[in-house]
């Protein structure tokens, strides 16, 4: 096991700045994710801690050691891609056995090595099959495997679930969070997709344009985004936002001035308490999609549209409702997106109806 320390980490590809003054701390033995949009940077991160891919400036420590010009092969880092990399004229073993082979570890001991990885990703009965006989959880489960083999400080996993089918992903999601249990290893992860980042990850990075957004547990990030970005990334659907300058009436105290006024689609309160303070809301029903004991809405009102999540709760499209987000279920952030915090709850006593734009 290792930490993994960045420390002032900048990329450039030729005169593209790609990443500049990152600084990260991943925790021994942590599974750390790293997640954003396409070309946020995420997978050269990745690639830079492997060693395949020289940072333009700044430190990349794992344990107690920088390894800045440490080939990749000596950082006791072992790599798993999306698209396997597996020779496809050699057999499981052979696939898994083919670094060991140029370590130059004893046969006796490479079959020992085998025998147990294989056990534990359940590969046994497939060691003589080549990749084409295999399914692509199959294929995936060696290539953790050849990882495996080497007992490495960390391992870095790329998009690794990418091209699996969507049941075969969730099965391979919770294999990886047991086999990391069990290995008890540095694991880094990277995904574009943050079901996966929130479904996998004791620690997630959220990343755009190079940068950290947020680092914290998958439940404190969508609970308490630090920022507008963070906050529409994590959780499904986005988090509803509004110009908070086109909301009438909703008039609170802050030293910050507010930009936006967000909400969770799944604190919408369809049928509320008569004596339950909050943001109102009316609109009409557009779309509905349903997810078996979830429905997602989308709304319609004069403020543009916004969703709404309930459980075991079904509504007709062309409905017309009223909603109410209590005021403590508010998110408030100023003009570049940063959330404010300071807000005097006391002085919210109007309910807002959006869809007539009146009290």
């Amino acid at each position: 096991m290792a930490k993994i320390q960045l420390v002032n980490i900048g990329k450039k590809f030729k005169e593209e700045t790609i990443i500049s003054g990152l600084n990260l701390t991943i925790k021994d033995g942590s599974f750390t994710v790293l997640v954003g949009p396409s070309g946020c940077g995420k997978s050269t991160t990745l690639r830079m801690i492997a060693g395949l891919e020289k940072q333009t400036e700044g430190q990349i420590w794992i344990g107690d050691k920088c390894v800045n010009d440490t080939q990749p092969g000596l950082r006791d880092v072992a790599m798993v891609f999306q698209n396997y990399a597996l020779y496809p004229t050699m057999t499981v073993r052979e696939n898994i056995e083919f670094g060991l082979k140029n370590r130059k570890v004893p046969k006796m001991e490479r079959e020992t090595l085998i025998r147990d990885i294989c056990e534990i990703v359940a590969l046994t009965p497939h060691l003589d099959k080549k990749p084409q006989n295999l399914s692509g959880g199959q294929r995936q489960r060696v290539a953790l495997a050849r990882a495996m083999v080497k007992k490495p400080k960390v391992f870095i996993l790329d998009e690794p679930l990418s091209n699996l089918d969507a049941k075969l992903r969730n099965q391979m999601r919770t294999e990886l969070i047991q086999l990391h249990k069990r290995l008890g290893s540095t694991f880094v992860y990277v995904t574009h997709d943050q079901v996966e980042a929130m479904s996998m990850g004791d620690e997630i990075v959220v990343m755009n344009k190079g940068v950290i957004q947020q680092t914290d547990s998958p439940l404190k990030l969508y609970n308490d985004p630090v920022n507008m970005f963070t906050a529409q990334f994590i959780g499904t659907p986005a988090m509803n936002i509004f110009d908070y300058g086109h909301i009438n009436g909703l008039k609170v105290e802050t030293t910050s001035e507010i930009g936006y006024l967000g909400f969770r689609a799944e604190q919408v309160l369809m049928s509320p308490k008569d004596d339950t303070d909050g943001f109102a809301i009316e609109g009409e029903i557009i779309t509905r999609e349903s997810l078996g004991a979830e429905n997602i809405y989308q709304i319609d009102s004069n403020m543009g549209t916004f969703f709404v999540k309930t459980f075991l709760t079904s509504l007709e499209t062309n409905d017309h409702i009223k909603a109410l987000v209590p005021y403590d279920q508010l998110y408030y952030f100023d003009s570049n997106g940063q959330r404010i915090r300071d807000i005097s709850r006391h002085v919210q006593r109007e309910r807002i109806l959006v869809a007539g734009g009146g009290v």
